[in-house]
């Protein structure tokens, strides 16, 4: 009686471990910003110590964009924009916080101060790129603005001037590469420094996670964006003062946004 063996195939190839492009992107319907403002509010309502601390930190930081708008007019609205759609990255901390309640563990200001730690190296890198962005923009800030004023206009009548009739030309080129770099920064890091703090993925990763989101989901995410930028505009009328309640709200936020749009394996 003969057996017959089974075929050799060769040596079995181990599985291929999860990319990038294996993350499911969710469906975002049109009320999600309004439910990820919701749950920041939540979580800075839950633990609001750390949330003041990182709103003094914007205050400050909006007091240093008058102090660059005295000093160089021409160079402030690429820093303010850059100051709104960077605002992923500087609160990392209260990413952190709302990871440790989402945990059900309690959220500690010195934890969040080093939650940079264990991927400072893509941190560093993904912060280097998202640099040279805001230096082109600078750079292309001046050349609209060399190109238009013979000199540059005094910060006294700064406003009047730009509003002028005479320079709508400068106002329309002004605004579409100024659209240009903010959609750059917004689509490439709407989501990319939470998953960096969760997953520890590398920043080209992050990146391309955060562009398909933005290409999956073009409305949601403009509305998302438009509406950090309208909250984060009226939060600076009275003195910056809004910003000690806007800006943590807004970092807590995002954290959910990351949450509610990129989704597993890991």
């Amino acid at each position: 009686m003969s057996h017959e063996l089974p075929a050799d195939d060769g040596p079995t190839k181990p599985p291929r471990p999860p990319s990038v492009f294996d993350l499911k992107i969710s469906d975002l319907g049109a009320d999600a910003p309004l439910h990820w403002l919701r749950l920041g509010w939540t979580d800075f309502a839950r633990c609001p110590r750390i949330g003041l601390f990182y709103g003094l930190c914007f205050f400050l930081m909006g007091h240093a964009l008058l102090a660059v708008f005295r000093a160089a007019p021409a160079y402030v609205l690429a820093l303010s924009a850059g100051f709104l759609l960077m605002g992923p990255f500087l609160c990392l901390g209260l990413y952190d916080a709302s990871r440790a309640l989402q945990a059900g563990e309690k959220p500690s200001l010195r934890a969040s101060l080093l939650a940079w730690r264990p991927t400072q190296g893509t941190m560093a890198i993904f912060a280097g790129v998202l640099l040279i962005l805001e230096m082109l923009w600078g750079r292309a800030s001046l050349v609209v603005f060399a190109v238009t004023f013979n000199t540059m206009p005094s910060t006294a009548n700064l406003l009047s001037q730009l509003l002028n009739p005479d320079n709508l030309s400068f106002l329309i080129t002004y605004t579409v590469v100024g659209g240009v770099f903010a959609g750059l920064i917004f689509v490439t890091s709407v989501v990319s420094i939470p998953m960096i703090l969760d997953r520890q993925v590398d920043a080209i990763s992050a990146g391309l996670t955060s562009i398909r989101a933005c290409l999956q989901n073009p409305g949601v995410m403009l509305q998302w964006g438009a509406l950090i930028t309208l909250l984060v505009g009226l939060a600076m009328l009275p003195l910056f003062l809004g910003l000690f309640v806007v800006g943590p709200v807004l970092g807590h936020a995002t954290w959910h946004a990351y949450q509610g749009t990129v989704s597993d394996p890991r």
